[in-house]
């Protein structure tokens, strides 16, 4: 007889899942306002968000929104109905949450380094969260896992490579300390995401 009983897996409700995606999204949100109120970013389609918003005169939001739309073709092909409408709620939320909070809170003095590390960290938490039930914030990672599945290319090469060069272009916007900062905060928030989510220690 085993000493453990081995329960079934027990699935998330759908108001949990609602709870999950507002309470990620808003994580991950105000992670981006930390890092844009000292003029930083990260990698992936927030980078690219953010190099949008920095160069022009369109909000982050807004910038994000319109970026992830390609991505939801592959989506749908890759993963599914369900993950692509879960997805596109979040990316949704993120949106507006993002250019929201400023009219809530007004950071005076923020250290660079710090405000990048915390807000990363507090983005990879809220990407923990949205993956667990099934949801993500589209883009790059899903052009990753399209293209590994289509071509074998690995998806940590390659999300990993474009997260180089949406750095890198962002000399073009950001001073080099804010580069260093921004690659640091970057590998925080991927080392977050290494250690949490495994999809085979976690089902529901």
């Amino acid at each position: 007889m085993n000493q453990f009983t081995v329960h079934p897996v027990a699935r998330h409700t759908p108001i949990e899942d609602f709870l999950a995606l507002l309470i990620g999204s808003l994580m991950v949100s105000f992670g981006v306002l930390l890092v844009r109120q000292v003029g930083a970013l990260t990698g992936g389609t927030a980078g690219l968000a953010f190099l949008t918003h920095y160069a022009s005169q369109v909000s982050f939001g807004t910038a994000f929104f319109v970026i992830n739309l390609p991505f939801y073709y592959l989506a749908i092909r890759r993963m599914g109905w369900p993950f692509t409408l879960k997805t596109f709620c979040a990316v949704a939320l993120v949106s507006v949450f993002s250019d929201l909070h400023a009219h809530f809170i007004h950071i005076d003095q923020l250290q660079p380094l710090y405000a990048v590390l915390l807000g990363n960290l507090i983005m990879g938490l809220g990407f923990i969260v949205l993956f667990r039930h099934n949801a993500s914030l589209g883009g790059i990672n899903i052009l990753a896992l399209f293209l590994q599945e289509r071509f074998g290319i690995r998806v940590g090469k390659l999300q990993m490579s474009m997260d180089v060069m949406v750095l890198l272009a962002s000399l073009y916007v950001v001073s080099v300390p804010l580069l260093l900062a921004s690659i640091t905060g970057a590998v925080v928030l991927n080392l977050i995401i290494a250690m949490n989510h495994r999809p085979h220690r976690y089902a529901a």
